[in-house]
């Protein structure tokens, strides 16, 4: 079976594959498009498969949002400059749009939605991964949503609209005004970004965390030498303090550094005649969690020369 040029470009649009890839691939199928497209998808899983071991940690965290749902997405990459690559970025953009129709914060979930344009999230990935040359992950997915109210995107430093290294949802419930709720939303997200709290109250920080600080405080405590008694009040006030620091609605505001974010909220409800709510926030920092392998280049290179 012939074929011709515009078949070369068309299947390079459908795949991403390089010109020469693509012209092998109907080369070796005789001109039949799709089992060309098949060979290609294959060859796309053996190259995703070699690399899958390599770090990525790079990459972009996307926002979206659509009524009273948001979503926010990090996919990772292994290096800053792919982050910056055209591809990538309406990769992101597009996954993260795909996740906002999900009934589920599962990657696995989003990977077998369907992308734009054809086929899943997940041989998008795939196909990425080898045309573009470098591991890359969809590492997590996180949504908040409001029965009446909105859910505020924030993006910090963004590289790209909704895309970026630190992204923010903020869902606000209330019956207020649109505008008074997204500036409220603003707000407290920029709040988010900056003070970087680990759960919403103290209920929701994370119980082997609090373990830990209790611990510390107990160590630290013993090393006074005091009364038993007023090591475990010294011990308690530790905790609270930490609790209270890393707890969101307890926090003090980063934009007036006095009144805590709770009074914020509730000075802006009394404020708009109506309460408001700050229901749940999402904040993702890119690569956060991760640990990125160091190596001495000088040394692979000279180990490289000796052979």
């Amino acid at each position: 079976m012939a074929y011709t040029a515009a078949d070369v470009k068309n299947l390079r649009e459908r795949t991403g594959a390089g010109m020469m890839d693509c012209k092998k691939a109907l080369d070796e199928t005789g001109g039949d498009f799709e089992a060309a497209v098949d060979a290609l998808r294959a060859k796309g899983l053996a190259a995703a498969a070699k690399k899958s071991s390599r770090t990525a940690a790079e990459g972009l965290v996307g926002v979206a949002v659509s009524g009273t749902k948001g979503v926010a997405v990090e996919v990772n990459s292994e290096t800053d400059f792919v982050a910056k690559n055209d591809q990538f970025q309406d990769f992101v953009r597009s996954a993260t749009e795909a996740a906002l129709s999900l009934a589920s914060d599962e990657v696995e979930a989003l990977k077998d939605a369907a992308y734009p344009g054809g086929g899943t999230v997940g041989e998008k990935l795939t196909n990425n991964v080898a045309t573009i040359g470098e591991n890359q992950q969809l590492r997590r997915i996180k949504s908040v949503s409001v029965s009446k109210g909105v859910v505020v995107p924030y993006m910090h430093n963004a590289q790209a609209p909704n895309l970026g290294k630190i992204g923010v949802l903020v869902a606000l419930e209330s019956e207020a005004d649109a505008a008074t709720l997204e500036a409220l939303g603003k707000q407290l997200a920029m709040h988010i970004a900056a003070a970087f709290p680990q759960a919403l109250d103290a209920d929701g920080l994370d119980a082997e965390v609090i373990e830990r600080e209790r611990k510390i405080a107990a160590e630290k405590a013993a090393e006074t030498g005091k009364p038993a008694d007023v090591q475990a009040k010294m011990v308690d006030g530790a905790v609270k303090k930490y609790a209270k620091e890393n707890a969101l609605l307890s926090q003090v505001f980063v934009m007036d550094n006095k009144t805590a974010i709770s009074d914020v909220v509730a000075q802006a409800g009394k404020a708009a005649g109506t309460p408001i709510v700050l229901k749940d926030y999402v904040r993702f920092q890119l690569g956060e969690g991760i640990e990125k392998e160091v190596t001495d280049f000088a040394a692979e290179v000279a180990a490289a020369v000796a052979g």
